[in-house]
């Protein structure tokens, strides 16, 4: 969809500098933009690469300019790079309708202008929302519930009872509400603990690939309005995650864990059962947090186990002078001079 710099400004409210007539069709890196492709700019140390780049339009901070190029001045312009993407390249219309291949059972409510892909099953007392896309060989199990707009990507699983909210995208091999790894030992075997709880995720919601949710274990596991979560995650039962909050990929958090609102895990986190990450704060990547452990609001962690970032990197820093350190050592029990 071909645009005007000036109905970019506008829909953005950035402050137009040049050709408002400018035509842009799409966004691209500098480096592999043509004329007509928006890019941005959030530092000065970027601009001969702008300058050079084929683009005309360039979303930049205000008071930034370039010679012949039109400027949209946006206070972050990443994030307003963003919202024009989505404005500009909107998802391609899917197909409404129920395909011949699915199975939808009889009592299923499909709201209006829904897309059914090939071969979707659909169990009884499901309901899906108003254009809410599904596409091949998902499954959703008896009384699942989607919201409208949503998005299923092919081979999604929904199991039974499990319920999304409003916008909410499940990319392929997703699956929300199987059972949670719970067992007690009695009698000198495990015994499986019930299952029975559901999965409640909020609005605005985007999950990636292969990353699977456990339904609770007698209570509900909820994702809050606006939680981002990256491919290869693992989110055990009874888990509360709050809005907005971001985890990156194959981090893994146990049982009847609690995250805050905004609060950011980096990849390959574990977090063990019982433990609560307040408001705001941060885990780093590879990051382990002990069971029962509490990180507190705006706190940023490292290491295993979890220590704030301070310690961590002092301790760091220690630890990569160990071979020197151990030298001085021996050279001392053996009555020579350390060096």
């Amino acid at each position: 969809m071909t645009r005007t710099a000036g109905e970019l400004a506008k829909y953005l409210g950035a402050k137009l500098e040049g050709d408002p007539l400018a035509p842009i069709s799409g966004v691209a890196s500098p480096s592999r933009a043509g004329s007509g492709d928006l890019i941005y700019m959030d530092s000065p140390r970027h601009g001969l690469e702008a300058a050079k780049s084929a683009a005309i339009c360039v979303l930049a901070k205000p008071g930034m300019r370039l010679p012949e190029k039109t400027i949209l001045e946006a206070s972050d312009p990443k994030f307003a790079f963003a919202k024009a993407a989505r404005w500009l390249l909107p998802d391609p219309a899917a197909e409404i309708g129920v395909h011949p291949t699915a199975i939808v059972a009889s009592d299923a409510r499909l709201g209006a202008d829904v897309s059914i892909g090939p071969y979707v099953v659909i169990e009884q007392g499901s309901r899906i929302g108003a254009r809410t896309v599904i596409e091949a060989f998902c499954f959703l199990g008896r009384g699942s519930r989607l919201g409208e707009d949503c998005r299923l990507h092919p081979r999604v699983t929904i199991y039974a009872g499990s319920g999304l909210g409003n916008r909410v995208e499940l990319h392929s091999g997703v699956v929300i509400g199987g059972d949670g790894f719970g067992y007690v030992f009695g009698e000198g075997r495990h015994l499986k603990f019930p299952q029975i709880g559901t999965v409640e995720i909020g609005d605005d919601v985007e999950i990636g690939g292969n990353t699977t949710i456990d339904r609770g274990a007698l209570e509900t596991t909820d994702i809050g309005n606006g939680v981002k979560i990256d491919n290869l995650v693992q989110i055990a039962h009874n888990v509360q995650i709050g809005e907005n909050s971001v985890l990156a990929a194959q981090t893994g958090i146990s049982g009847s864990s609690t995250l805050g609102k905004h609060v950011l895990v980096g990849g390959q986190a574990g977090i063990g059962d019982h433990a609560h990450i307040e408001d705001g704060a941060i885990v780093g990547g590879q990051a382990g947090i002990l069971p029962g452990k509490i990180v507190r609001h705006g706190q940023t962690v490292w290491g295993t186990p979890s220590r704030p970032l301070d310690k961590f990197k002092e301790q760091h820093a220690w630890f990569a002078r160990l071979p020197e350190l151990a030298e001085r050592i021996r050279r001392l029990e053996e009555g020579k001079p350390s060096r």
